[in-house]
This record gives C-alpha cells, sequence and structure tokens, in this order.
C-alpha cells in the first residue's frame, strides 16, 4: 500500500514537472482565402451624401424665449466631400416674431411714470396709470436673420425601423461653425450726445450685428434617393438686451442702472431653436460603394 503511494506521488509531482518546463503556446495567423479574401464590410453601400451637392429649406422655432418668439425660413446648403464630412451654410430670415406670455403680463402691469421712464416705455406724459402708454413688445429685441459657415461631421449611419416594416436610411450628423446675427435692440441712450432713457423716442430699436459660435446636432432620413427629411437642434449664444431695460453699470461691479442704455446691459442668453427641413440632392442618383 506505501509503494502504490509513493508510486502515484512520484508520478504527480514528474507530470507537474513537465507541466512547468512546456513551452509557451503560440496562436497561429490564419489565411483567409476565397472569394472573401479581401472584401469590404458592405458591398454597395448607398452614399447618399458623398459628392453630392444638398439644398435643404428650413423653418426653424426659436426655444425657451422670454419676450419674443421668432419663426426662422431658410435653408441649407452643403457638399458633402466624404460621406461623413461635408462643408456648406445655413441662413434663415425671421419671418415672424410673436409676443410671449410675459411680455403681455408686463405691458398689462408695469405702471408708467417717472420712477419707471427708463425702463417701460411711455407715452409724452407718464400718467402713473398701469398699462398706460404704448405697447411694450415695442421695445423688445427681435431676431433679424442668421446667417452660419459650417462644417458638417456625420459619424454615424444605418437604417431606422418603424414597427419592424418599413426601413429607412437614416444618419446622425453634429454642424459648427460662426453665426452672424443681425437683430434690432433697443438703441443706445443716455451718453454723450445721445437722447436721454427717459424720452419715449429713447425707446426705439435699432439694429445690431452679433458674432457668435453656432452648432447643431440632427437626424436626416433618406425615404427616396434624391430626397431627405431632417430635424435639427441648433445653438446661437450670445448677449444682447433683449428686453431693453436698464439693468447694469454702475455700483459694486456694474450690477445696478446706471441711467444709460449700453451694451453693458447685455446679458448671455444660450439662444436655441429647432429647425425642420426637407433635402434635395444633386446629382439625384447616390454613388455605391464598392
Amino acid at each position: 500500500m506505501k509503494r502504490r503511494f509513493v508510486i502515484a506521488v512520484f508520478a504527480s509531482l514528474a507530470a507537474s514537472g513537465a507541466l512547468a518546463f512546456e513551452s509557451t503556446a503560440t496562436a497561429q495567423e490564419i489565411q483567409l482565402t476565397g472569394p472573401l479574401k479581401g472584401a469590404p464590410a458592405v458591398r454597395d453601400l448607398r452614399l447618399y451624401r458623398e459628392g453630392r451637392l444638398e439644398i435643404s429649406p428650413t423653418v426653424g422655432f426659436t426655444l425657451l424665449d422670454e419676450y419674443r418668439r421668432t419663426i426662422l425660413f431658410g435653408g441649407q446648403l452643403n457638399y458633402a466631400i466624404k460621406d461623413w464630412l461635408a462643408i456648406g451654410a445655413w441662413g434663415a430670415y425671421g419671418a415672424i416674431s410673436t409676443e410671449t406670455n410675459l411680455t403681455e403680463q408686463i405691458n398689462e402691469v408695469a405702471p408708467r411714470d417717472t420712477l419707471t421712464a427708463t425702463q417701460v416705455i411711455h407715452n409724452n406724459n407718464p400718467s402713473g396709470n398701469i398699462g398706460a402708454g404704448p405697447d411694450f413688445a415695442d421695445q423688445t429685441a427681435k431676431i433679424n436673420y442668421m446667417i452660419a459657415p459650417q462644417i458638417t461631421f456625420i459619424p454615424f449611419r444605418g437604417k431606422l425601423a418603424i414597427f419592424n416594416k418599413i426601413f429607412v436610411d437614416s444618419d446622425f450628423y453634429i454642424a459648427g461653425g460662426v453665426a452672424f446675427v443681425g437683430i434690432e435692440e433697443r438703441k443706445p441712450c443716455g451718453g454723450a450726445n445721445q437722447l436721454t432713457c427717459n424720452e419715449p423716442d429713447s425707446f426705439e430699436l435699432g439694429p445690431q450685428t452679433k458674432i457668435a459660435p453656432t452648432f447643431g446636432v440632427g437626424f436626416k432620413f433618406y425615404p427616396g434617393n434624391f430626397w431627405s427629411i431632417g430635424v435639427e437642434y441648433r445653438a446661437v449664444p450670445f448677449s444682447w438686451n433683449r428686453a431693453g431695460f436698464d439693468t447694469r453699470g454702475s455700483g459694486p461691479n456694474g450690477d445696478f442702472p446706471d441711467g444709460q442704455i449700453n451694451s453693458q446691459d447685455d446679458t448671455f442668453k444660450f439662444n436655441m431653436l429647432v429647425n425642420v427641413m426637407i433635402g434635395f440632392y444633386l446629382p439625384p442618383s447616390p454613388k455605391l460603394s464598392d
């Protein structure tokens, strides 16, 4: 019995030693042959963007506006160098501008008197009556147009399935550039050779151009070879005096009214809008990948 046990122990030690000195395993490269050798991941892929000119009419709606909502009509013009990269521009005109509920409330409840004469538009003889005088909306700023040269990057594309019955080619894109924004806001007043800010004529709006960064993200869907539909979120952040108020310029850190309207009264706004678009492409037929 002891002899058998000793033999079993020596056999186990011998096996362990053999495993310890066994050479390291190496992987063998497999050479792919046959019809799949060198084949691309996808054949005959429709390149909806590459080498094509895109013309897209757009309708945009501003978001989270304090005093005025704007509807902008415009368009995008893009040329795709690659299916994932395009250069072009977006532009729109602020055709419709409507008052928000806040503007209506201020117009109805704000008193017109000597204490508010620099802040709220009034007639030539402020009476102190609530709601008396011209419409407060006349002094609120508005967007006239936006023009933005941009670069578009398309990182993802694929098919969208609707109820597992309808499949539509689609892609996701990111656009970025510089925006030139034409606005109208209350003219400067209270400075040298300017109207004092308590005069009714000082509430008139004047044109200005703002230069700001812009970026957008969106989806495009391709129901056909020559056209698409899309939706885009766009941001154009810049500072402007949307209410026409004198809010800054004096006191500690300039955080109190100073009786003047100028650039110090501009406040930063992360201006946002949503664009809806229909795109048309030239040439009308997309290229096919190998």
